[in-house]
């Protein structure tokens, strides 16, 4: 219970400590400049499940684990892709409309995509719990999006509308404490399952590793390619690699009643971080290399 209330609220802190550095110019730039928000809608809708379909016969997973890696594929961007895009210094406003957009496209799209996950894998003895995949928690999901990350974000940048001088004393603090609690987010993910993930590791951790690096390399690669803009595509690799596994769990246990398909929700959880966090050295020292280059 006390999980239950502590990570969404310090989601929520990150999301603000990322609304306070945007302004609503960033999101008119967003508009603008499109093809950013329809690759990442590529990646996440495509290129993610068909990443995810063969990386699992690269790695010969067992049909299991494999189900479990593309229910992960079908689910939506994750919330803390903006923080850790902010943090890259990419685009976040793309990064944000990428999380807002998939999130509502998902109470279409995951269904499908996970029926047609059974249809093609010929697993018919769950028919009863693929019908209630329909019954996805639209109320939750959309609920959680808005809550967590909608909300603090729009009060963030009031705030610095607002109360510019108190932001510009502060932001510095607000930005090393969300640091800090996104921290404890990653290890507080590691010790509630850490059994799953220690136990599976071997055998699913380098699949979800290898579809995160290679879903992130590509869609940075292709966003790059077609927008020449390096911030977008920081955007948009962070969130085709970053997924809302807790989604994807909630589906394996509370709608399909099978653990073993969670088992690669759970470990994507922990082993996603390090496709991101790379992105973030990598970005900041480009851009750092950059800045002495002018300078």
């Amino acid at each position: 219970m006390i999980v239950d209330v502590l990570l969404p609220a310090a989601l929520a802190f990150i999301m603000f400590s990322v609304g306070i550095s945007l302004k609503a110019g960033d999101f008119r730039q967003v508009f603008a400049r499109p093809a950013g928000l329809a690759i990442g809608m590529v990646g996440q809708l495509l290129l993610l499940p068909a990443g995810a379909f063969v990386v699992a016969l690269l790695a010969g997973l067992s049909p299991e684990l494999t189900i479990g890696l593309l229910i992960l594929a079908a689910c939506p961007g994750g919330a803390s892709s903006a923080f850790l895009t902010h943090l890259a210094r990419g685009n976040t406003a793309l990064s944000l409309m990428l999380t807002v957009v998939s999130s509502l496209a998902a109470l279409f799209t995951f269904p499908l995509l996970v029926k047609w996950v059974f249809v093609h894998l010929d697993s018919g003895g769950f028919a009863d719990g693929i019908a209630r995949i329909g019954e996805l928690p639209a109320g939750k999901l959309v609920g959680s999006v808005l809550m967590v990350t909608t909300l603090p974000i729009v009060f963030g940048m009031g705030l610095r509308h607002k109360a510019g001088g108190f932001v510009a004393r502060s932001e510095a603090f607000i930005g090393r404490l969300a640091t800090l609690f996104f921290a404890a987010i990653v290890f507080g993910t590691f010790f509630s399952h850490q059994q799953i993930i220690l136990s599976n590791l071997a055998a699913v951790g380098p699949a979800t590793l290898l579809l995160n690096v290679l879903v992130m390399a590509l869609t940075y690669w292709l966003t790059t390619l077609c927008t020449r803009q390096p911030k977008d595509a920081v955007a948009v690799a962070m969130e085709s690699g970053l997924q809302n596994a807790g989604l994807g769990i909630y589906v394996s246990l509370t709608l399909l009643h099978q653990p073993e398909f969670a088992v690669p929700c759970v470990v994507y959880a922990l082993t996603m971080n390090v496709g991101a966090l790379t992105l973030v050295f990598l970005s900041r020292r480009r851009q750092a290399r950059c800045a002495a280059a002018v300078g």
